[in-house]
């Protein structure tokens, strides 16, 4: 019967601390999502910057979670181009940085994991981060493509959004 009593009593007290311990968790966040207008401002932004600059690009643009949200191939652009866009932008999201940066750890033996985990770490692609948020990535499919989408998020986020988290 006493030892009874001390499990009820135990399982009573790590339930009141489990209670108190939960209370004091925050059980949700706030999530910033690139939305359907930024998105197309982005692409609309690219595909001006590339067209100054000579380029035939393709862009993709997902949300924070890896859903495509816009992707936008200029006349001319390679039948591949889309395809390798959405790949360097699911890369930059998955990695949290430029795919350039990505691209040089494969390179120098540093990490190997995006050689192995489907990625595609190629120039070309930037996470978008808002204060200190991932809320998307960006991928173009030229070797200028950062670049590119650089340019494209000064212009619509004006200053309020970076690529880097460091």
């Amino acid at each position: 019967m006493r030892v009874g009593l001390c499990v009820l009593l135990l399982s009573v007290m790590v339930m009141v601390s489990f209670a108190a311990d939960a209370s004091a968790m925050q059980l949700t966040r706030d999530v910033k999502v690139i939305s359907s207008a930024g998105a197309r401002a982005l692409a609309d932004a690219c595909a001006a910057w590339a067209e100054k600059n000579k380029l035939v690009v393709a862009i993709a643009i997902l949300d924070w979670g890896g859903n495509l949200i816009e992707s936008h191939a200029m006349e001319g652009a390679p039948m591949n181009a889309i395809d390798t866009a959405l790949l360097k932008a699911k890369s930059a999201l998955r990695w949290r940085r430029p795919t350039s940066e990505t691209n040089k750890m494969v390179r120098s033996g540093e990490n190997l994991a995006p050689t192995f985990m489907n990625d595609f770490p190629q120039l070309g692609a930037v996470p978008i981060i808002v204060n200190g948020q991932v809320v998307g990535a960006m991928g173009v499919s030229s070797g200028d493509g950062e670049k590119c989408a650089q340019a494209a998020i000064d212009a619509v986020f004006k200053g309020q959004a970076t690529t880097s988290a460091r």
